[in-house]
């Protein structure tokens, strides 16, 4: 009888095809890893970025690290590599599955059976039961079958325990893995900020013209079911005024600026600004129209040039200019590369009165009508604060200025003081009425050495 042979062009055919078939699966499977991954890391981002306060106050920094480290990394490296491994085997039992029923036919009444049962059964015995079906077979094909195939099929049917077992611990590892996209899409399903623009929106480009604000029965919470942050807060400021507020820790001072900006949004009531309702604008549109000075200075890793101008719309004499208005010529001028000088993280190679003298010089170079300081002199020397004030009432002249001051001293002669509790107005006057009145106010002030 015959032995049966194999033909070198279909040999030669087959592993060509087999090869292209796992090339295109590997490049499949890694420019759709990279792509899935630059997808899920952008959302991952624009999700947080646009989600509210509340959000990072429940949420624990270490997991947002590890949402953007490890979770990203996962989807970047092991989900790719586990499922061109798991393919890559799973071609390899093809090819030798191929080869054993080409070199004996009959094993295939053994194979096929067993199709949809081998993870339900012991790999080892799938395996081996193979090896003994290719075994018996091509005993019983011997005069059919040169002493080379039958070689081939016995030695191919060898691998197949061990492709088996790598298949299911990549398809594992896959599995394990997986749970990191799941992780990235949870933050897509949290609460999220006000849209940035809003479309239909006109908002004048001078808008605000004159820096009138009216609170009209205002209130807020910094999350739902806690108690309220302000309650029925309505009053009115009129343009170029200064005000200041006042109040215990917790008295809702701050609250009020967070109002403002929207950074909390408001859950009764409303806040308008030159008569226009904040409520309906985008919340670059807002924020990009008012500035504030806050308690800690924000600094980043960069040049000044950079921090004071971060949009680049000065020019380097604004710049001097601002600087010089903030009591800073001097110090500039005498770091090595002047504006291009490189600021640490955080402005840690400068003083926090520096820093805060910086925040000074940005919003003189903003030239918005409204100016918010959020206690900005709280952690700087008196000298410092002298300096600060100094520039506030001489630049600041025509823009609302509304100061949560600690030092009482520096808003005694504001046009008008709002003593604050409990999230309530309890009082609100010029500064010498209160003093007359010998109230909340009154008190704060012998309390400072002030009456």
């Amino acid at each position: 009888m015959n032995a049966i042979s194999f033909n070198p062009l279909q040999v030669s055919s087959w592993f060509c095809v087999s090869g292209l078939s796992m090339f295109g699966t590997t490049l499949a499977v890694s420019l759709g890893g990279i792509l899935a991954s630059r997808y899920l890391h952008a959302d991952l981002l624009q999700n947080v970025l646009h989600s509210p306060m509340s959000f990072f106050e429940v949420t624990p920094s270490g997991n947002l690290l590890n949402r953007f480290s490890k979770e990203i990394d996962a989807i970047d490296c092991m989900i790719p590599d586990g499922l061109k491994m798991m393919l890559g085997y799973l071609f390899k039992l093809l090819e030798v599955c191929i080869i054993v029923l080409l070199a004996t036919p009959f094993t295939g009444l053994v194979l096929l059976p067993l199709t949809g049962l081998w993870l339900a059964v012991n790999l080892e015995f799938l395996g081996n039961l193979l090896v003994l079906a290719a075994s018996l077979f091509s005993v019983y094909g011997r005069g059919k079958l040169s002493p080379g195939i039958v070689g081939l099929a016995v030695t191919h049917s060898l691998q197949v325990t061990g492709i088996l077992s790598w298949i299911v611990r990549s398809w594992t590892d896959v599995e394990n893995n997986i749970v990191s996209v799941e992780r990235v899409k949870e933050y897509a399903r949290t609460p999220k900020e006000a849209p940035w623009t809003v479309e239909g929106t006109l908002v004048p480009s001078s808008w605000p013209s004159s820096g009138s604000i009216q609170l009209e029965d205002f209130g807020l919470q910094y999350r739902k079911g806690l108690d309220w942050a302000l309650k029925d807060i309505s009053i009115s400021i009129q343009d170029r005024e200064k005000v200041g507020i006042v109040g215990r820790t917790g008295a809702g001072k701050s609250s009020l600026a967070l109002g403002i900006f929207r950074i909390l949004e408001a859950v009764k009531g409303r806040i308008c600004i030159d008569g226009v309702n904040i409520a309906q604008l985008g919340l670059h549109e807002l924020r990009s129209r008012l500035t504030i000075i806050p308690q800690d200075p924000v600094l980043f890793s960069g040049t000044l040039r950079m921090n004071l101008d971060p949009f680049e719309t000065c020019s380097d004499q604004e710049l001097w200019k601002a600087l010089e208005l903030s009591h800073l010529t001097s110090f500039v001028s005498t770091l090595p590369k002047k504006l291009d000088y490189q600021c640490s993280e955080g402005g840690e190679n400068l003083s926090v009165g520096q820093r805060q003298l910086l925040c000074l010089a940005r919003a003189l170079l903003r030239k918005t009508r409204i100016l918010v300081l959020d206690e900005a002199t709280a952690a700087v020397d008196l000298q410092t604060d002298q300096l600060i004030q100094s520039t506030i009432r001489t630049q600041f002249e025509d823009c609302t200025v509304l100061t949560i001051a600690h030092r009482l001293n520096t808003i005694i002669d504001y046009s008008r003081v709002l003593v604050m509790d409990q999230g309530s107005i309890v009082e609100a006057g010029p500064p010498s009425e209160l003093l007359r009145q010998q109230s909340h106010f009154y008190q704060m002030c012998v309390e400072a050495g002030l009456a």
